[in-house]
């Protein structure tokens, strides 16, 4: 039986309520194909909700903790073990196109990084770059959310070749010239947007897996929604402002949650008791912002996720068109999620919310995984590498501590997992927070801290009322810290396997 390729794409930041066929506020017809052909997962989590740890926790199969890379500005280790080098051995062909952040901006002599200046925006460098990038034999890069500064690598060369000359004129001082107080509408013409460029590319290399008859691992990275907010013309003018539904702060929300929460209300908040190590942390400023404010960017949000949706409907196309369809996997997710307005936030940060560590999450695979279905089986970003290597009938590496989710996905099981772990890892003592999510219950501990969080997702799944402190579940609070320490020592790996007595 011929083994099945793996075709993963990925969004970045988005929440995991934007699927027009879940929320009709929202128009992605293409992903919406997508849940009729396959089975949808309402209860998919990150491991941890920013980029670097989650998504190097997708090609180790295991949890930032284990694999090294705990934190943005950390480096996943060249030593770890990932999951293309098993299809490699298998003998696919793997390649990654668009975002990989597995490694940080800044590069010590001890700790090298291909993703830091001043190598990032060295052009001739990445044109003669051949050497393989963390199990994919071939990878093209980039690094940017929008117009941000450190656009470079393979996008800008593909810019260049697409007879943009004048790329710079799209991204932010210093390395382009565009007016970094534009805001919503962004001047890039549509058909230079690195959507544009991750469809064609993912496209070219199915082109040449398939002439060739290889199996492939194929990753489509896309950078969107991930905010600065901006997005070309006619996707910024698709959604009007006044008529989106706009999440807000309950009124007295935060007064039982931990004092981070309540923080990010203020007008010039003092956060500089979380920072042991001098670098900031993600979420924690000031998140106030106005309803108004908060209906442009959700509308240009919106925007983003449907421009995207229209060229992942090319890569899907692309598979249907080389008589592909069949015999790949594709599986649709997010690194994480994202705050727009709900509990009164903007922004990712230590803030365990369900609409931060869930993540839209869709597998395709005709006639291997149920079409049409919906399905709440847990699942996880850690799972990921083991499930699609049984699915291709390949050895799991002892090491790899997710969770095969091969059987539930193809409907043989109704759940693999009764509990997710999500990890989140800034300083030393005063925001290192582990959470605990089972069936109905959520628990949030902090390292060294009294305070933490306990929510009821089935009587209250807007996450407004902290029981925490509540003296009337504080039974239910010592058993769910009792499974929680379980479930902590159920990831430990095992990588050695024992093979005596003595």
């Amino acid at each position: 039986m011929k083994k099945p390729n793996i075709l993963l794409i990925t969004s970045d930041q988005q929440h995991w309520d934007t699927l027009g066929t879940f929320n009709k506020e929202i128009k992605t017809p293409n992903l919406d194909r997508l849940t009729e052909e396959g089975t949808t997962f309402t209860r998919a989590y990150c491991p941890n909700p920013t980029c670097t740890p989650s998504r190097s926790s997708i090609i180790t199969g295991m949890y930032p903790s284990q694999h090294g890379a705990w934190s943005l500005g950390t480096k996943l280790p060249e030593s770890v073990h990932i999951v293309g080098q098993d299809f490699q051995e298998a003998g696919y062909r793997s390649a990654l196109i668009g975002k990989a952040h597995f490694q940080p901006l800044k590069s010590t002599e001890a700790y090298t990084s291909l993703e830091a200046y001043p190598v990032l925006q060295d052009l001739m460098f990445w044109k003669r770059f051949q050497d393989e990038f963390y199990g994919f034999e071939h990878v093209e890069l980039t690094r940017n959310h929008t117009n941000q500064a450190h656009v470079g690598q393979h996008y800008a060369l593909w810019l260049e070749a697409k007879g943009c000359s004048e790329w710079r004129d799209y991204f932010a001082a210093p390395t382009g010239r565009m007016d970094s107080s534009i805001k919503h509408t962004w001047p890039i013409p549509e058909e230079f947007h690195y959507d544009a460029w991750i469809a064609e590319r993912t496209n070219a290399m199915l082109e040449q897996y398939s002439q060739n008859e290889e199996n492939f691992f194929l990753w489509a990275s896309f950078f969107d929604p991930h905010p600065p907010y901006l997005v070309p013309e006619p996707w910024d003018k698709m959604y009007d402002p006044d008529a989106l539904t706009i999440p807000g702060i309950v009124e007295g929300e935060h007064q039982h949650n931990p004092p981070h929460f309540k923080m990010t209300q203020e007008e010039s908040p003092d956060f500089s008791a979380y920072r042991e190590s001098g670098y900031n942390m993600h979420g924690f400023s000031s998140h106030l912002h106005t309803k108004e404010q908060m209906k442009q960017n959700v509308a240009t949000y919106y925007g983003m996720i449907s421009l995207m949706d229209k060229y992942i409907g090319q890569i899907l196309d692309g598979l249907d068109r080389l008589g592909l369809a069949e015999n790949t996997i594709v599986v649709f997710t997010s690194d994480h999620g994202h705050f727009f307005g709900q509990h009164g936030l903007k922004t990712k940060g230590a803030f365990h919310y369900e609409d931060l560590i869930k993540i839209p999450f869709i597998v395709r695979y005709p006639g291997e995984v149920p079409a049409g279905v919906t399905s709440e089986a847990m699942q996880s970003l850690v799972d990921l590498a083991p499930t699609l290597l049984s699915l291709a009938d390949l050895p799991v590496p002892r090491a790899m501590t997710g969770i095969d989710q091969s059987s539930v996905w193809t409907g043989e099981k109704p759940m693999a997992r009764d509990h997710i772990l999500c990890e989140n890892h800034h300083e030393a003592t005063t925001i290192h927070l582990k959470t605990y999510v089972n069936e109905r219950y959520k628990l949030t501990v902090y390292y060294n801290q009294s305070y933490g969080e306990l929510f009821d997702l089935q009587e209250d799944p807007q996450e407004i009322c902290n029981l925490w402190h509540v003296p009337e579940y504080s039974a239910l609070k010592a058993e769910l810290m009792q499974q929680f320490i379980w479930a902590q020592l159920g990831i430990e790996p095992m990588w050695m396997p024992r093979i005596s007595n003595a």
